[in-house]
């Protein structure tokens, strides 16, 4: 994450001031929705979420930094940990960022983090099968190193598509983000797995297919939508979705019968919130002749829910604030 300059006690006295309304909207949930909390201290930092296929109701996830080669299983009904994967065959992970189920039953950790603005001319995914038992279990796993076609970028989302089994990776910039497409299959040997940009995508923080692959949904710290997927690229602006308001928001998944989003947020004891799929945001049919302009990036402004205009800056400024302490604490660790 950049620094960018932000005083934590104006953000402080100005969250104690905001409407009533508006801080019932930041903890909003789905009602009746199957929301957990994360109850293993050793989470803290949750950064990604990909719901089991054959254990139903759990999720992996893993720690972006300051952990071990980790991922561990999540059970939804209690918020405890069922299982650590503890990976071998890898080197010591640098920014772990993401993971995503792919149709082979593998799951796809992205330690693609780049905080250091390009420093990295690198990054790696690792694969491994998901386990058909749940416990603490030691795997070995294959290592792939990445590199993009334009250049190093810092990217926190990596989505498998569930039916082509292609990994694609969304940049994460301000300006103007990228999402990647990788080859055909991963390559494991001595040269890079080179990605390509082929569309614009908002400033992303986590990304997921639809369990069918006719959907791609997107969210950053303030924001949310989903996209039509077809011929390999999203289509147009998409769908808003109702996301929750998290602070440091960093993953999002499909539940496993593709009903329900989950959103989840780094910090102790984090919450992961359910969001309804919207009806209206199935993916059209094959035969659907629409092809508007590739997604363009929402305003971190949006409206949204609840929120109005001064609470979405506040969130702003919190966000931002975590943003600073996060990277002081990464350079620290570089140092």
């Amino acid at each position: 994450m950049r620094m960018l300059p932000v005083s934590s006690a104006a953000v402080a006295v100005a969250l104690f001031a905001l409407p009533s309304a508006a801080s019932a909207a930041f903890a909003a949930e789905a009602p009746g929705a199957s929301s957990f909390s994360i109850s293993d201290p050793r989470i803290k930092e949750s950064s990604g979420l990909a719901a089991s296929r054959i254990h139903p109701g759990v999720y992996w996830t893993h720690n972006d930094s300051d952990d071990g080669p980790y991922v561990y299983a999540v059970d939804s009904a209690t918020g405890k940990t069922v299982a650590r994967v503890t990976l071998t065959g890898i080197g010591k992970p640098r920014d772990v960022e993401a993971v995503s189920l792919g149709p082979d039953g593998q799951l796809y950790v992205g330690d693609i983090g780049d905080n250091l603005n390009g420093t990295w001319d690198h990054v790696w995914i690792y694969r491994f099968q998901e386990p058909r038992e749940l416990g603490d279990v030691t795997v070995k796993a294959a290592q792939f190193t990445v590199r993009y076609a334009d250049g190093p970028r810092n990217a926190e989302a990596l989505m498998v598509h569930p039916v082509s089994g292609r990994v694609y990776i969304a940049s994460k910039d301000e300006n103007k983000g990228g999402l990647y497409e990788g080859p055909a299959e991963l390559s494991a040997g001595g040269s890079a797995n080179v990605f390509r940009r082929v569309a614009d995508v908002p400033w992303v923080t986590d990304g997921a297919f639809s369990p069918d692959g006719g959907r791609l949904t997107l969210r950053g710290y303030f924001w949310a939508r989903t996209y039509p997927w077809k011929d390999g690229r999203p289509e147009g602006e998409g769908e808003r979705v109702d996301a929750p308001w998290q602070g440091q928001a960093e993953s999002v998944t499909y539940t496993a019968d593709g009903r329900t989003l989950m959103f989840g947020a780094e910090g102790v004891a984090s919450r992961v919130v359910a969001v309804p799929v919207a009806s209206g945001s199935a993916a059209p049919p094959p035969s659907s002749s629409a092809a508007p302009a590739a997604p363009g990036a929402p305003s971190a402004a949006e409206p949204r829910g609840g929120f109005t205009k001064g609470a979405l800056v506040l969130a702003a400024a919190l966000a931002l604030t975590f943003a600073a302490k996060r990277l002081f604490r990464r350079r620290r660790s570089h140092d």
